[in-house]
This record gives C-alpha cells, structure tokens and sequence, in this order.
C-alpha cells in the first residue's frame, strides 16, 4: 500500500508553493509526522510531515520547483508489520539554516575588442532554459541571465557547479576570466537544438546586447547596470524578499497613493497607558505598549467611516463587512503583516492580546498563511527613533494604510482659560496613505481626524 504525498492548503489565499528543500531521500524510512520537504509559499516558509509510516519510494517533486496545491510531491511505500519491525528509521535531520556569505567581487578589467566574446544564444527567453543531452532543463537566475546577455555568452556552454548543473555567477565569472586570458574553458553538455533555433538564439543575443550597449532613439528606457567591485558586498534577495518587492511595485503602480498627515496630542492616552501598565503586566502576563491603543482609534474610525475598510476586486470596490486589522510587524526576513481578524467586536484588552498572541507567533516562527489573510485595513508602527512621519505602501488589495510616527515631548500652544499658553506635551504624527481611485480627499482626511480625535480624547477601558 502506497501513501501520496501532496501540497497543502496553507491558508485561504494560498494556490502554490515552492520546493525549497528535501529533508529526505528516496529509500529512506521516515516515521508519521516526520518532516519531509520545506516549502515555501507567498505568505510564509513551512515544513511538511509525513502523512504515515513508511519508505520514500519516489520524490516526484525537484527542488525548485513550483507547484499548484494538491499536487503530488511523493509517494511513500508503507510497509507490514513484520518489514517494518527489521527497518532502521532514518531519523528527521534539522535543516541547516542556509547563510548568505558576503561576496567580494573582484572588479572586472575591460577587454580590448579582440578578446571580447562573441554572442551566441539569447539572454532574456533564450537563455532561461538551455535543454542539455542529460539532466532536464537548466535554469538560471536573473542577475546570470543578465551577465550573459550583456557578454554574449551562450549559457549552454558554461559549466555549473551548482545543484543539476546549475550556472552561478561565479561559474559565469570563472568562464569570463578564461576567456579573457586567452585560454580554453571546459564546455557544458551542448544542448540538442535545431539549426534555425540557434541561429534564432544568436540573433536574439546580438540584439540584446546591442540594445544595452547602444540605446536608440525611442527605445524603453533600462536602469544603467551597476558592475561590483572589489570591497562591495553582494546579497542576493531572498524568496520573501522578492515577493515584498514585487508586491509593493504593484501597488503603487496600480494605486495612486495619496497621503495626509495629522498631529496628534496623545498626552491623555500616554498617562492612561501609564496609570495601568503595572496592574495591566500583572493581570495579562506582557506590558501593556501605545500601539493597542492606536489601534483601539482605528477601528474605531473605521466603523464610522466603513468605506475605508475595503477591498478592490477588479473594476469594483468591495466594504467589507469585518475590520481584520492588519498589523506590520519587522522580522530577520522582512516584514510581515498578521491580522487581527473581527477586530471591530473587540475591546481595548482584546486587541492588545490579540496582538501579543501575533508578535510570538512572527517570533517563534510559528506564524501561518492564515494568520497573514484576510487583512481590510493596516496600521504600521516602524519604529521610535528618528521617526517624524512617513507614507506607508497601501497593503494590496486595501485601499488604506495608517502610519504611526514617533512619540515625542515638544512645547505646544494650548488654550488654558480662554487663553492661549505654551505647554509640554506628548505629541506624534499620524500619515494615511489612501487609493484615489477610491478615498477622495474629503473622506480620507475625515477618517484621520476622527482617528487622531479618538487618540486625544483616550477613552479606553483598561
């Protein structure tokens, strides 16, 4: 009897994941529950444990590869009773944390025509799979297919070193410094091509590196490419990284951003804040922090002004029904943004735990797809330090970020009698980033001074 081994759901808003790592082999025999395979989708890295007992008979999956949800990954061979006595469990091997080492990059010398190499295969789709005689297709990154594109050099001809013969950068580099020097380099595995798709290649090849050498009148306009030199750091991006990259391109060519900012006196909220936080620490068991109060404001602000709490879906716009504040929160990997879902039924208290129970969950690295999904509004808080204000990326698809500033004490003019008097006071900036094509400015600025109002008045029930 065979189990299969398939992607999972990993949340509501989760279609695909990645294959980052095997943690197993074929024939190995694993245990139920035992991790299997580390996948990596848009919204958070997890691991995959064994459905039953059993030997790996086949991984179906490679590494690398992305796969829909309910796709086989393997299968597993259970075994009887009898067998499975005489097998000897492989046990569950941590995944070593992979680090990525600063690389020095040795400046590179410029080449006289003579040694320059020729072009022979095209860099932007030419070069994204070269089909060699054995192993599957070879596939290589952006900053490689960059490199090669602007050299002219025919990928297929360059030895990897990495995993199924993968090209790195240094390989590519390696096989630059041997041509430049005059030498032979070694050849990779030719692919088995047509003549006319070569020819295809080259020709493609030629142009694009014409077109980043010689810009034309008229042409799409390309960011000059920086060369490293020595004593510069190189840092790849990671998974999650990119994903926030190509996430907040979206957004703001897809959203004309607006902002606004408000000051804000919190004075009020900030001796509330004090006046309970040691019987507040005792009771919850963590220190009561401003931000559930800034929240509390939110949601607040949100329930009279509900069209702030929508989403876009396609040509329409979406209010929706439950406030599932989202809250930015910083970690090793980049930002990542829980929800606090049905926030509009819950109390000041409420909300601060609920927030709590998120920041451990993001720090203990147990956070999952769900707890990411379903955000309506986001409140970000960067930080205290040198943090006057800021316009935060509206989280797609919301129409609305609010972005706390940093809270200072600075002299103020208040009226004290009917008379205007300088005061202290605990002062911070609010700034609201909101979607024109849905927020006019009447409705974003009466939704930040409702907001900012709530704050300054700071009538919570601790």
């Amino acid at each position: 009897m065979t189990i299969d081994v398939t992607m999972p759901q990993m949340g509501e808003s989760v279609v695909e994941g990645t294959i980052t790592k095997w943690l197993v082999k074929e024939g190995d025999v694993v245990t139920e529950d035992q991790p299997l395979v580390e996948i990596s989708t848009d919204k958070v890295d997890t691991e995959i444990p064994s459905p039953g007992a059993g030997r790996i008979a086949k991984i179906v999956a490679a590494e690398g590869e992305t796969l829909p949800v309910g796709a086989m990954l393997a299968v597993i061979e259970q075994a009887g009773a009898e067998a499975a006595a005489k097998l000897k469990v492989v046990a569950p091997k941590a995944a070593p944390k992979p680090e990525v080492a600063p690389v020095q990059v040795m400046p590179e010398p410029v080449l006289p025509p003579a040694l320059s190499p020729q072009p022979m295969q095209a860099a932007g789709a030419g070069l994204r799979e070269a089909e060699p005689e054995v192993g599957g297709p070879r596939r290589f990154s952006p900053v490689v297919l960059k490199i090669a594109a602007e050299e002219g050099i025919d990928l297929s001809r360059v030895p990897g070193t990495g995993i199924g013969g993968r090209v790195s950068k240094r390989d590519l580099q390696r096989y630059l410094d041997t041509l430049r020097k005059g030498g032979t380099p070694s050849v990779a595995a030719q692919p088995q091509t047509n003549g006319a798709a070569q020819s295809g290649a080259r020709a493609a090849t030629t142009a694009a590196a014409t077109a980043q050498r010689a810009p034309q009148l008229g042409s799409v306009f390309r960011a000059p490419v920086y060369q490293p030199v020595e004593g510069d750091i190189v840092e790849p991006f990671t998974r999650r990284r990119k994903l926030i990259a190509e996430h907040m391109v979206y957004s703001k060519t897809h959203s004309p951003h607006v902002g606004t900012v408000a000051e804000v006196d919190v004075t009020n909220a900030m001796r509330l804040r004090e006046k309970h936080k040691t019987e507040f620490a005792r009771r919850e068991g963590f220190n009561l922090t401003f931000l559930p109060l800034a929240a509390a404001a939110t949601v607040r602000a949100l329930k009279e002004f509900p069209r702030m709490n929508a989403s876009m879906v396609g040509d329409s716009v979406v209010t929706r029904r439950e406030i599932n504040l989202g809250i930015a929160m910083d970690t090793d990997e980049g930002l990542l943004v829980p929800v606090i879902k049905a926030a509009e039924g819950m109390s000041v208290v409420g909300i601060a735990r609920a927030i709590e129970s998120l920041r451990r969950k993001v720090a203990e690295k147990k956070i999952t797809a769900d707890d990411l999904a379903g955000g309506s509004f986001t409140l970000s808080n960067p930080g205290r330090e040198g943090n006057l204000y800021g316009f935060a990326i509206i989280n797609q698809p919301q129409v609305g970020i609010l972005r706390m500033g940093e809270v200072k004490k600075r002299p103020v003019v208040v009226e004290v009698d009917g008379a205007d008097a300088i005061a202290i006071r605990t002062m911070m900036y609010l700034a609201l980033s909101y979607d024109h094509r849905v927020v006019d400015g009447v409705l974003g600025n009466s939704f930040l001074y409702r907001a900012a109002r709530i704050l300054e008045e700071a009538d919570f029930e601790l």
